[in-house]
């Protein structure tokens, strides 16, 4: 099995080379919708609040692409120059109140413990195991139910770590200054964005127009969080038993969507790919699936199948699965 990963992960490095010329068209080609739509957003508000809202969803979804071309600066992978990346991926990160530096060490951390057990914590939703859950007291099992519910995932959890957690470098132990001040300076700059924004457009109109963009793609990013490694057939090890690649394929989904929303997300539903290289760029994912016909038979995951994960949510070790409360 090791052998026919690593076979993987060789013919996913073939696709890592960046091309100029991609990631150009891919900015203007999300830069150029996201203008449109928040002008029609801000005209749309003469017409009905209906039409606004209905906006924010694709907007939203532009937003959620241009967290993609970050995530990607993050990597070092949408340019080759180191140079391009980071300062694309800063000027971004204020459309995403991400925090460019911060997020790409948190991510880095994630890929290299992914599906590992004693390395919990690190971008992904927070996962116990079946032993963990009943050790905890009522207090904190209901606490963790809570947590783990898509309704407050969605509704309160994603917008709350974008919009207020991600304020302060508190997930990492002992922050560097250069953690510390990725997250003061993109402080300054999305208060000076935004707040010329609420300036212009005054804050009844910014209240109704911005906040349902943001609450709207922090929601679709939780959700793609999470189903990109919280389903049924998932892999979890400890660290004596952990090996990279096979976390990274087995603990990985492969999230089938329709080609428009493989738009919006960047493709980042190939994760299992995304996570054997992480150096491949979006724009190059799909060209790296279907050169491989088989990874297109590993950890697939539909949109239905998708729906039935909302209710997993412990990891049992003897089962080697991901369950529900029910019984446990």
């Amino acid at each position: 099995m090791h052998t026919k990963i690593n076979e993987f992960a060789a013919h996913c490095a073939r696709y890592r080379k960046p091309d100029l010329t991609r990631a150009a068209w891919q900015i203007v080609t999300t830069g150029v919708p996201f203008i449109a739509l928040s002008a029609a957003m801000y005209f749309s508000l003469q017409v009905g609040y209906w039409l606004t809202l209905l906006l924010a969803i694709p907007l939203a979804g532009c937003a959620l692409r241009f967290f993609i071309i970050q995530h990607d600066c993050g990597h070092g992978s949408f340019f080759a120059s180191k140079r391009a990346n980071d300062i694309t991926g800063r000027l971004v990160s204020v459309l995403t109140i991400t925090p460019y530096a911060y997020w790409r060490r948190l991510h880095a951390l994630h890929h290299a413990s992914s599906a590992n057990l004693d390395r919990r914590g690190y971008g992904d939703i927070n996962t116990l195991t079946t032993d963990e859950y009943r050790a905890l007291t009522p207090i904190r099992r209901l606490a963790y139910r809570i947590y783990r519910h898509p309704a407050f995932l969605l509704t309160i959890g994603g917008p709350v770590h974008f919009l207020l957690l991600q304020r302060l470098p508190l997930t990492l132990r002992r922050p560097a200054w250069e953690m510390w001040s990725s997250v003061m300076f993109h402080n300054l700059a999305i208060l000076a964005f935004y707040g010329t924004l609420l300036i212009l457009l005054g804050w009844v109109n910014f209240a109704v127009m911005v906040v349902p963009v943001l609450v709207a793609a922090a929601a679709m990013g939780v959700w793609l969080f999470y189903v990109q490694h919280q389903f049924e057939t998932t892999s979890w090890d400890k660290n004596e038993n952990w090996d990279r690649n096979s976390g990274a394929l087995n603990g990985s989904s492969y999230y089938v969507l329709p080609r428009v929303l493989g738009w919006f997300t960047g493709n980042i539903g190939l994760h299992h790919i995304h996570h054997l290289c992480s150096h491949i760029p979006n724009y190059r994912l799909r060209e790296c699936l279907d050169a491989m016909p088989e990874l297109k038979t590993i950890n697939r995951l539909t949109i239905m199948e998708s729906l039935k994960t909302a209710r997993l949510a412990l990891w049992d070790p003897q089962s080697r699965k991901l369950v529900s409360f029910q019984g446990v």
